[in-house]
């Protein structure tokens, strides 16, 4: 049991974090899934190294 009541503006609160969280989390994962994608694709090749840029 909580030793105080909790606010009402606290409770409202909570629900915009929480959809925050969960648009932040669903972009972390769009961009992971974008780099993925590109990364397995067949057309995706390492950039070549040069050994001396001068």
């Amino acid at each position: 049991m909580a030793l105080h009541k909790e606010h009402e503006i606290h409770k409202r609160r909570s629900g915009l974090n929480k959809g925050v969280g969960i648009l932040l989390a669903a972009f972390v994962v769009l961009i992971m899934v974008l780099t993925m994608v590109k990364v397995t694709s067949s057309g995706f090749q390492f950039p070549e190294t040069q050994e001396a840029q001068n």
